[in-house]
């Protein structure tokens, strides 16, 4: 029913043009060629349209522009037009709720972006922002179609604009499963959150041939641009997995956890685990000495329900845990102290993590849980020379600005700057509570021993048995659990066995928190 460029060819009645039409749907749903579907698979990736239906609920999705052809010339792109331009764009449901998503089909001119391709991806994201509904894009694409010249790259900047009008309205989530380099990167980049499947995908601005050109380095593209990089080193990755199956059911998991748009709130679920369930493992997760590591990760298993959270940036400073979960089936968002990495200090790559995370959930009505047991910051020339200032001041600045339901949970130390920074009651936490084993004070009270008393210590004949003295006053005078308390610092010391009872009352309290910001056309946050 269609001749070998994919031209319909006539048909003399109504049974006929339906047939044609059944016979140029199925064209376009096998792709290119055999040959072409081959050559992904040899690769180890699904095709386009197999991620789509891996993504979306069986029998979900609705195509948009699958007919659509370039109508570019020159270089023998005339007489090569294939259907949909290397792009598939469209919307479905997952786990009942709408999704919109565009899907690069690496088997058609490599998902290099046309100026066909990139009409089709504007479409569907105008659609996405005027229905409401969140935009996954499954990237598989070389980047810009050279033929086309600056068209191609004109396509990207209508994307790029998109991107920042959409932030903060609806979720955008982007899946890199084939290669995205150059100018295509920048549009993760602005996206909410950024998957990798390893070996893969690759993400960078310039591959490894101009990098040994301009450097003399070697690098393989995923030494440069892959997923463990990008998950561990870079921050660029949220999530990074081993296949694409894996990948996308959490894709799916994440979506579950999101609210539409920015006019309504994530999901709720009937929960069965307890709201009165008592922590009472918490009592032995922590230790009183507040020198000695834990996993924080063990502590908040115990607080959420039924112990699970999705955790973002799991491997990117490590210090600091940005997860979302649910709390008697109100999803929130968990910042929380790691004192197994660095002590849970907070240094420029925490502050930024965190600070994203806090302006992402205050963007779709998150909820905030902070839980603290931070040292202080960083100290040391490299992250007074990197912007430590500036860094840390963005995480501030997130917290501030976030007019969510906020409460915080101290479990043992919070000094300095980093207990303000950490959502205290002085910047805007509408509920701080607090560990009988919590240690609020300026700096620990060896620190603050020899600042204060250093004229005593200096002049004693035991100075060690001076020093060990005047600590122990020191604690006993400003860093006993209930100095806080006893100002109105935090609301209240708690049991930790009753720290998930007291934050589910606290959020159920809170769920018609209103605050408004002053009239601005918007902040100028710290860079």
């Amino acid at each position: 029913m269609s001749n070998l460029e994919g031209a319909p060819v006539e048909a003399s009645d109504v049974r006929g043009r339906v047939a044609e039409l059944h016979a140029i749907r199925e064209q376009v749903r096998r792709g290119p060629s055999e040959r072409a579907t081959q050559a992904q698979k040899a690769k180890g990736k699904l095709t386009a349209r197999e991620r789509i239906d891996l993504l979306l609920d069986e029998g979900s999705f609705t195509e948009v522009e699958p007919l659509r052809r370039h109508r570019a010339t020159g270089f023998g792109l005339e007489a090569k037009r294939p259907y949909t331009d290397g792009v598939i764009t469209g919307w479905g449901t997952v786990h009942g709720r709408t999704v919109f998503v565009y899907a690069h089909d690496f088997r058609i001119f490599g998902g290099a972006l046309g100026e066909a391709h990139a009409t089709k991806i504007h479409k569907i994201m105008d659609m996405a922002i005027a229905a409401g509904a969140p935009l996954v894009s499954l990237n598989d694409g070389a980047g810009a179609r050279i033929q086309e010249g600056v068209s191609a790259l004109a396509g990207y900047g209508g994307i790029f604009q998109r991107n920042t009008k959409a932030s903060g309205v609806i979720p955008q989530i982007s899946v890199m499963l084939g290669p995205c380099a150059g100018g295509a990167a920048y549009s993760p980049a602005l996206t909410d959150f950024v998957f990798m499947v390893r070996e893969t995908s690759q993400m960078f601005i310039t591959g490894p041939d101009v990098v040994r050109a301009v450097t003399g380095e070697e690098i393989t593209q995923n030494g440069l641009g892959g997923a463990d990089v990008h998950a561990e080193t870079s921050g660029v990755a949220h999530f990074a997995y081993d296949d694409e199956e894996t990948c996308l059911e959490e894709v799916r998991y994440l979506l579950s956890l999101l609210p539409q748009n920015n006019r309504e709130n994530p999901p709720r679920v009937e929960a069965s685990d307890p709201a009165d369930r008592p922590g009472d493992a918490l009592l032995d997760l922590v230790p009183a000495d507040g020198n000695r590591p834990y996993d924080m990760r063990k502590v908040i298993e115990e607080i959420v329900d039924d112990g699970e959270f999705l955790e973002v940036h799991e491997r990117w400073a490590t210090n600091i845990i940005c997860a979302l979960s649910r709390l008697d089936g109100q999803v929130v968002g968990i910042i929380a102290s790691q004192p197994q990495h660095l002590a849970g200090v907070l240094d420029i790559e925490a502050s930024e993590k965190a600070a994203r995370f806090i302006q992402m959930c205050d963007a779709f009505n998150i909820p905030l849980v902070t839980l603290l047991d931070v040292p202080g910051f960083l100290p040391g020339v490299d992250q007074e020379h990197g912007g430590i200032i500036r860094h840390g001041a963005k995480m501030l600045y997130a917290y501030c600005n976030a007019t969510v339901p906020r409460i915080s949970v101290i479990l043992r130390k919070a000094y300095g700057g980093a207990y303000i920074v950490m959502d205290s009651q002085s910047i805007g936490a509408d509920l701080t509570f607090a560990w009988p084993t919590n240690e609020i004070a300026v700096m620990g009270a060896e620190g603050a021993a020899n600042v204060i008393f250093r004229r005593q210590i200096a002049e004693a004949d035991d100075p060690e048995a001076m020093r060990s003295r005047m600590v122990k006053e020191y604690k006993a005078e400003l860093m006993h659990p209930y100095y806080a308390a006893e100002r109105g610092l935090i609301d209240d010391v708690i049991d930790p066995a009753e720290t998930r009872a007291v934050l589910i009352r606290s959020l159920a309290m809170l769920t018609h928190k209103h605050a408004d910001l002053p009239a601005r056309k918007h902040g100028n946050p710290p860079q």
